[in-house]
């Protein structure tokens, strides 16, 4: 999530044809042989997401998150997370909240949720519209190896308004980031990324990590066993859920104000670690 504009991508030339989530919640418990689920979250419950999972990151509010963002996330405020009918709900509104023009929600599992290596799926369907920027995406919770981008960074889905339908994941590491031109990075179209929910997948194990979106593969990042400047990724990892509006990279072509409020909705997420 920490970029200020779009470096080293190539662009797949491929579109998603629409898996519903169903095909994949289904057989939840027994979705991977060799596998056990060891986290998840159904949102069968109703109110402000579940404390013993989830908490709000503030932290950065005051200072844009290190992209210039113009929203204000808040904390247990249900106008901006929700959960009912069975799904999250992350809702970005205009209006002005603490000297800022929208409010958001981001939510994380630090503390709560914490894994190393395994399988992360995240059942979503994206918010519309130019200005934009949701995100499902892992932090690592120690920060062994030093500040950002030392100690890593998974982007396993970004997308901005201003790119209809294409889907971002991305590595961030000392050797590998956007500050200095060196991102490693893919990209995949989604055309119904905005009207269906799609499955976003993170397979992470020691010798590399892969991105796919309803299980078709279209990012790799390898282990060069040269050592955490290129491989940060052999400590616990936290997932972060959160919808930004404008930015560095989400805002570089203005925002509608017509489009608000927007909603990035989340059926379930689920961990799945080897027996």
């Amino acid at each position: 999530m920490k970029r200020t504009h779009f470096t080293s991508v190539v662009l797949f030339l491929l579109a998603v044809v629409s898996v519903s989530c169903s095909n994949f919640k289904s057989n939840r418990e027994e979705a991977y042989p060799g596998y056990k689920l060891v986290w998840s979250d159904e949102f069968d419950y109703q109110g402000l997401p579940d404390s013993s999972k989830w908490s709000y990151d503030t932290h950065g509010n005051d200072w844009g998150w290190g992209n210039q963002e113009a929203q204000f996330y808040t904390s247990r405020r249900l106008a901006n997370a929700e959960v009912k009918e069975g799904k999250l709900f992350i809702t970005a509104i205009q209006e002005f909240y603490k000297d800022h023009k929208y409010t958001s929600a981001r939510l994380v599992t630090k503390g709560k949720g914490d894994w190393l290596y395994g399988k992360i799926e995240v059942c979503a369907k994206l918010p519309k519209g130019r200005g934009l920027w949701p995100a499902i995406w892992m932090l690592p919770t120690d920060g062994a190896y030093g500040s950002w981008p030392a100690s890593g960074e998974i982007d396993i889905m970004e997308n901005v308004g201003y790119m209809p339908d294409t889907i971002l994941a991305s590595s961030h590491t000392k050797t590998y980031n956007h500050k200095i031109g060196t991102q490693r990075s893919d990209t995949i179209i989604v055309p119904t990324c905005y009207e269906q929910f799609h499955v976003y997948q993170l397979e992470w194990e020691p010798g590399e990590y892969r991105v796919y979106v309803d299980g078709q593969h279209f990012f790799t990042f390898e282990n060069e066993g040269t050592g955490p400047d290129e491989w940060p990724y052999d400590k616990r990892f936290h997932l972060i859920l959160n919808l930004a509006v404008g930015g560095s990279w989400g805002g570089l072509k203005g925002v509608d104000p017509t489009i608000f409020p927007s909603t990035m909705e989340v059926d379930y997420v689920r961990v799945y670690q080897k027996i």
